[in-house]
């Protein structure tokens, strides 16, 4: 089943005061439901605005994107539920919140709707940190974590609204080798087991290799 579609995405951002600078070139993209597609392209060529254009932080010039069958495009969307509801991030920098525990960062996306997360939201929130094996941490705050537990808060943060997909900016991209290898394999077992949807934007071809599929973003368009 098809979870998202792009079709004749194009995006264009203003160089200078003549000069127009096309990003995304009549871009498509289909992805089905509980696949990993890693997407790999050199710097500069478009990744994280197309990744901005998936999370609906950025709108196209032209085209559609159907997510879950919403053309999210179209006037009148609430982009901001959409994106609270539906859409997961993980970013290089964690952002995570100093002055709440691991456990209470990961619920934050909760508190955008309610003034305190309820009993099963709490379970699933321990669910998510057994899963990625940093359980242990839940009372420890952001400053007392390692590289590598920061970075699976931030994955459990992205999960707690069980999004229908998660999108991951380089998200081994602050870690070393060692941490990044597990990293992306929590991701893999995270597809694996919760059926979660992922989109990965990485320079590394032996992250993208976890992927079911690997895509390249070059002159505007994927191949």
């Amino acid at each position: 089943m098809t979870i998202l579609k792009l079709f004749n995405i194009q995006k264009q951002f203003q160089d200078g005061e003549s000069h127009v600078n096309t990003v995304l070139n009549e871009l498509d993209l289909e992805v089905t439901k509980g696949e990993f597609v890693a997407i790999k392209g050199p710097s500069g060529s478009g990744k994280t605005t197309l990744l901005s254009i998936l999370g609906t932080l950025l709108n196209p010039d032209d085209g559609s994107y159907l997510l879950e069958g919403i053309d999210v495009t179209s006037q009148g969307v609430d982009k901001y539920k959409i994106r609270n509801e539906k859409i997961g991030f993980v970013f290089q920098d964690h952002q995570l919140l100093p002055q709440f525990s691991a456990l209470e960062n990961i619920l934050l996306p909760v508190l955008a709707y309610q003034s305190e997360a309820n009993k099963e939201q709490i379970d699933y929130a321990h669910q998510l940190m057994q899963i990625t094996k940093i359980d242990h941490v839940a009372h420890q705050y952001p400053q007392t974590l390692s590289g590598g537990e920061a970075s699976r808060v931030a994955v459990c943060r992205a999960l707690i609204m069980k999004p229908a997909i998660l999108l991951a900016d380089e998200p081994t991209g602050q870690l070393d080798i060692s941490n990044a290898q597990n990293i992306i394999s929590m991701l893999a077992e995270i597809n694996e087991k919760l059926n979660t949807t992922i989109i990965m934007v990485t320079h590394s071809e032996e992250m993208a290799q976890q992927a079911h599929r690997i895509v390249t973003l070059k002159n505007g368009v994927l191949q």
